[in-house]
């Protein structure tokens, strides 16, 4: 069985990007740490500073399941409520 990319598109409000970036950047050593996590990096677009992109491997969909319900995410999610234009998370298979 293949790995788990996933793909996560963050859009901050304008007035937020700061927030969010700080947030955002507190999910890395947690998650790096999580069991089945294999790459967890996070890029903010160079033109639109509002968008930023993690890029994940996991070594399974459950494992990645286990991450979505973690406190952390829950934190981020209380933190930055009301300053987070759009979240969308695609779930990717590397294709050879």
């Amino acid at each position: 069985m293949s790995t788990l990319t996933v793909i996560a598109h963050i859009t901050a409000k304008d007035t937020s990007i700061a927030l969010v970036k700080s947030e955002l950047e507190k999910l890395i050593p947690v998650t790096r740490s999580e069991e089945g996590c294999i790459r967890y990096d996070l890029f903010q677009d160079n033109d639109e500073p509002t968008h930023f992109m993690f890029h994940e491997s996991w070594a399974t969909r459950e494992l990645w399941q286990v991450h979505m319900q973690n406190q952390s995410l829950k934190d981020f999610s209380a933190a930055t409520e009301g300053k987070v234009e759009s979240f969308v998370l695609h779930e990717m298979t590397q294709v050879n």
